[in-house]
């Protein structure tokens, strides 16, 4: 409290006393027994208002103790049950948390992990997915300013994510408490399978399978492909310390269209102890014969090589680049034809095209003739300024023709193209709106066209290579671009009818991925319809069970999640809750719990997590010395804090019910006395 303040209140006294003794002592005519008390409850009453006008500011100190975090992250993956392993590990997570000691120092937290992470401690080990680096990373974030020392009980086994063991992104310390034993089994197993995802009728594909041997002693194998109860490929393999490994190579053949099932297996050998990872599931999808595209341009661009990859990145998808008067004469060999940047050498292909009623895909960009262009095709106008323009791109979510997924558009490199304005003569449908400075145009990028039995599309920049390596930057992958233009290639080389239900889903998945359908519904006028409710009707066409699952409403499209389906075939029909729209379908679920392919715990990388983390690792039989550890640590001890907290008078509600009690007093003893 200032100074100044406090003379202010020792001045109120004073005021507060002059002012009682004045009223009672010098004023008042009727002096008695009772003018003290008169006295001082007056006395009482002004010095409280007068303090209530100073407001004076008072310090209120709290003096806490703040215990660390200790967060235990708990491993709740398939491996741990395949390991015979989770009940230690639950014993491990009660020893722990209910621990005394470890509780009178640290406030306690458990999380559950697999492939995602939830503060929770309700465990079945039944996920077939794994990601401890993920369930760090997220830990870390959370506990960023906390001493928050993480207890990792896990076998170390590890499905996806970034290797754990060599990770420095982790704010905390990573004590493992290990989950198995560092006993080496003899085991044989198919490392991995690479096989195509689809084969043509009549050919044969290829199949390269990795087999692996842990043990020390010479050993002989059986490696067949079976279809069925058909055996396709059977060779003996011989493995030894040494030599312990091997790459088979073989092919099959593709003798009717379909998904087609096969089965690799190695024989087991005598005591071996995991058999599951003898044997492996895959699947083909074999198909007529392949969509080709041929890429016209008069001139070398990057967007050529990149449109050849990514649309070539699907298998079923071939194309082929001409110059604009050498590709005449195969015109009917391809299904869709690609016009990069036309200008007046593209004269007789166009006049060919339109006779021909081909498809087409219009790329303008700044060496585009707009004036040929808009003399030869008749479905849109652009208006010539001679200025180009750099534009992004938006999505347009309310796109109808087929499922369009946003792959983060707006931060893909703006694509050139001519500045104007674009007319289009008959009716299109917008994918991508441009964007200057994160501001719609209203104007197409991107738009597709359905027009006397043709489709047509015309993208209204170049340089869409940049696109394709922003896809890479962002994801690590190509994927999210190649799937985008997929989906437009398989739309642009189909003349189906449009649909007003579209459903996007593969032929087969394997039991350890992620099984998910996505649908988009649109009202009559091909809006996206968000206010329908969609259910999936899924029928197991070996056991007959049939179940309804609704979809749920994401972004612009409806999803169902049928993560952990059993292997098994299935048939589909996605209908709408009136039941008046509806689209039927099949995939298979491949039998695969990649959490069953290992042999023990991965002590080498836990090991080397600990010791990465500033931290050490303990069995499951230590948990003793990990509580000492942690109860040693200096870095972990409780701290004492204070906190301070200025506080004025006029928030002391007392103070208001003083003055009330002190005048009512007053009052009421005036009034009983006869002195009012």
């Amino acid at each position: 409290m200032q100074t100044e303040t406090l003379l202010y209140i020792i001045l109120s006294g004073i005021i507060a006393l002059l002012v009682a003794l004045f009223q009672y002592m010098y004023k008042s005519k009727h002096k008695g027994k009772l003018t003290f008390v008169f006295t001082l409850l007056r006395f009482l009453s002004v010095f409280a208002i007068l303090l209530l006008l100073i407001n004076p500011k008072f310090n209120q100190v709290k003096v806490y103790t703040e215990k660390p975090k200790l967060v235990i992250a708990i491993d709740n993956s398939n491996s741990i049950a395949h390991l015979k392993q989770n009940d230690n590990a639950i014993e491990a997570l009660n020893r722990i948390r209910q621990n005394q000691e470890l509780n009178n120092n640290f406030d306690i937290e458990v999380f559950k992990f697999d492939e995602n992470m939830q503060q929770s401690d309700s465990l079945d080990f039944k996920s077939t997915s794994s990601n401890i680096d993920k369930a760090l990373r997220q830990l870390s974030g959370m506990y960023k300013t906390d001493v928050a020392p993480i207890v990792l009980i896990s076998d170390g086994n590890q499905t996806f994510g970034n290797d754990f063991s060599v990770a420095n992104t982790y704010s905390q310390p990573v004590y493992p408490v290990i989950l198995g034993d560092t006993v080496t089994y003899t085991d044989l197993k198919i490392q991995q399978l690479n096989v195509n995802k689809y084969a043509f009728l009549k050919n044969r594909f290829p199949v390269e399978a990795i087999v692996v041997y842990q043990g020390n002693s010479v050993v002989r194998s059986k490696f067949t492909v079976n279809q069925g109860d058909r055996v396709l490929f059977s060779k003996v393999i011989e493995f030894s310390k040494t030599e312990n490994s091997k790459v088979i190579n073989l092919t099959l053949s593709a003798s009717s269209v379909g998904v087609k099932s096969y089965s690799a297996t190695l024989q087991s050998i005598d005591n071996e102890k995991n058999t599951i990872n003898n044997t492996k599931n895959f699947a083909v999808e074999v198909i007529d014969q392949k969509t080709k595209i041929a890429l016209v341009s008069d001139f070398p661009h990057p967007d050529l090589g990149a449109l050849k990859k990514s649309i070539e990145s699907n298998e079923q998808r071939s194309v082929e680049i001409f110059k604009p008067n050498q590709v005449s004469s195969k015109i009917n060999d391809f299904q869709l034809v690609v016009l990069y940047q036309p200008n007046n050498a593209f004269t007789e292909l166009y006049k060919l095209l339109k006779s021909e009623k081909k498809n087409i895909f219009t790329i303008v960009g700044t060496k585009t003739i707009l004036g040929f262009l808009n003399k030869t095709e008749p479905t849109f106008n652009i208006k010539a300024t001679g200025q180009n323009e750099d534009f992004q791109a938006l999505l347009n979510s309310n796109y109808a023709p087929f499922l369009v997924e946003d792959i983060n558009f707006e931060s893909f490199p703006p694509l050139k193209g001519p500045f104007g304005d674009v007319n289009f003569e008959v009716p299109f449908e917008t994918i991508l709106e441009k964007s200057v400075l994160g501001i719609s145009k209203n104007a197409p990028l991107l738009a597709t066209i359905e027009n006397n039995n043709r489709r047509m599309a015309v993208l209204f920049g170049e340089n869409i290579w940049q696109w394709r390596a922003q896809s890479y930057l962002n994801e690590s992958s190509f994927n999210p671009f190649d799937d985008f233009l997929g989906k437009l290639v398989q739309y642009l080389a189909s003349n189906q009818s449009k649909s007003r239900l579209t459903v996007d889903y593969e032929s087969f998945y394997t039991g350890s991925g992620n099984i998910i359908l996505k649908a988009q519904i649109f009202d009559k006028n091909y809006q996206f319809d968000e206010r329908q409710s969609l259910e999936l009707i899924l029928r197991n066409t070996i056991s007959k069970e049939t179940s309804t699952i609704p979809f749920v409403l994401r972004n612009n499209n409806y999803q169902v999640d049928l993560r952990g389906l059993e292997a098994s075939k299935y048939n589909f029909t996605v209908q709408s809750n009136n039941g008046n729209i509806s689209k039927s379908g099949s995939f298979e679920v491949l039998e695969y719990n990649i959490e069953q392919q290992f042999l023990n715990a991965d002590v080498t990388k836990l090991n080397q997590l600990a010791t990465n983390t500033n931290a050490k690792s303990f069995f499951t039989d230590d948990l003793s010395a990990l509580t000492s550890e942690l109860i040693s640590n200096e870095a972990y001890k409780p701290i004492q804090k204070s906190n301070k907290n200025t506080v004025p008078l006029i928030d002391w509600k007392y103070l208001l019910g003083l003055i009330v009690l002190t005048l009512s007093a007053e009052w009421f003893l005036r009034k009983y006395n006869g002195l009012i």
